[in-house]
């Protein structure tokens, strides 16, 4: 197969791992030597650099041969695709080729299990050491981890990436049982946490090796078994707190022809995936937990109203808030005022009374807010309107439209 079949299939491929971003990463030029890529960006496959400059990574699979035969992925041992196999060589000639021509700055690369865990590892470790030792490539590198691979592989993989991520891919142990038998949950979440350890010895200790400095991720697929997003995000959250992820990527199920009856003929809704990385952004960032997100009974999010509005038409009894009085963290609960502008206000008020205008200039989503704050020259009731009627008249989509999404969004 010519080198540019292998590229369509791979890169194809890998569009189902969402796991990729390059914040985080260091620069590796301080030496003053010349080399090549960059690191000064943050993003999947297109993002910005804070000056405006579009950065890239090139994003394959080694391979999608597969040892393994899990039901929900396109690459499995049993599903009918277009195979390739990409050498070394081969991976590393298409990097900084493609950074010569300035089509990327970095690489990410995972790959199907190919003979056995030990040697795909090998692999992928023998792209990023041919990279940085033999092309003195700075660019950003991100490499998928094989949980059973043995753990001086993963510590030679995190001297020469940015980012590891080992993917859990299903929340609970029952359904990695069902739909990938040949995995194994607690081999998953040891090589998780070998790599918090080596993460814990370099910030304990500056001076050890260097270890994935952009620190690790994880993906899971929403959709493909019967799990509800309170039983994601409690999964995310423990993840969180015991592995000290950056961060946890959400990945709607996309069936392919010929899917196995043990999954689903039909993806779920994509707004599905988007709620569940705005409650995912209130759990890293606004000090929410789960178990406020969602009902005690479990459940899925709300897909007409984003989780922060949900949570607090659920907390009437909070508001209106103060703006002149509350704590930044309240604030910032606030439908409709974020973390920056919620530390704003708290930097205003220092200075005079916060005021209507103010959160209008701070443009501040006004029609959100309206209902759950006071201000200096705004004083409301409290509002008596039933919380249905206001998420109707809040509502960020028309229930009618929330499953017609024309196509599946690349992951």
């Amino acid at each position: 197969m010519e080198l540019t079949d292998k590229l369509q299939v791979l890169a194809d491929a890998a569009k189902y791992d969402a796991s990729c971003a390059s914040s985080g990463a260091p620069n590796r030029s301080s030496d003053g030597k010349d080399g090549l890529g960059a690191t000064n960006g943050m993003g999947i496959c297109h993002s910005y650099t804070p000056d405006g400059r579009c950065v890239s990574l090139l994003k394959i699979l080694l391979t999608n041969f597969c040892v393994y035969d899990c039901q929900y992925c396109v690459n499995r041992r049993s599903s009918n695709v277009p195979r390739a196999r990409f050498s070394v060589d081969e991976v590393v000639r298409l990097t900084v080729d493609f950074y010569l021509r300035n089509y990327i700055d970095g690489l990410f690369l995972s790959s199907g299990i190919i003979q056995s865990s030990d040697y795909t590892m090998e692999q992928l470790v023998a792209v990023a050491r041919t990279l940085r030792e033999e092309h003195q490539f700075r660019g950003y590198i991100h490499l998928k981890t094989i949980p059973d691979a043995d753990p001086a592989l993963i510590e030679q993989a995190g001297k020469y990436a940015d980012r590891l991520s080992v993917n859990i891919e299903l929340p609970t142990q029952s359904s990695v049982e069902k739909l990938a038998p040949e995995k194994n949950v607690r081999t998953i979440k040891l090589a998780m946490g070998a790599i918090r350890g080596k993460l814990d010895e370099k910030e304990a200790e500056p001076k050890a090796p260097r270890f994935a400095p952009a620190g690790q991720s994880t993906q899971m697929i929403v959709g493909a078994d019967a799990s509800d997003d309170q039983t994601i995000l409690t999964t995310a959250e423990t993840l969180y707190s015991s592995y000290k992820l950056k961060r946890v990527y959400y990945s709607a199920f996309s069936p392919i022809p010929q899917s196995p009856k043990s999954v689903p003929l039909a993806p779920p809704p994509m707004l599905r995936e988007h709620r569940l990385y705005q409650a995912d952004f209130l759990l890293r960032s606004y000090g929410f937990q789960s178990k406020e997100l969602l009902p005690a009974g479990g459940g899925n999010l709300a897909l007409d109203i984003d989780p922060k509005l949900a949570w607090a038409l659920q907390n009437r009894h909070l508001f209106p808030l103060d703006l002149n009085m509350a704590d930044q963290t309240m604030i910032a609960r606030v439908p409709g005022i974020g973390l920056r502008n919620a530390k704003r206000i708290v930097e205003l008020r220092r200075v005079r009374r916060v005021r209507y205008a103010d959160l209008a200039r701070l443009k501040c989503s006004m029609k959100k807010i309206a209902p759950f704050i006071v201000v200096a020259d705004y004083h409301p009731a409290r509002d008596t309107t039933p919380s249905e009627a206001l998420r109707r008249a809040l509502a960020d989509t028309p229930p009618q439209q929330m499953n017609l999404w024309p196509e599946l969004q690349a992951a």
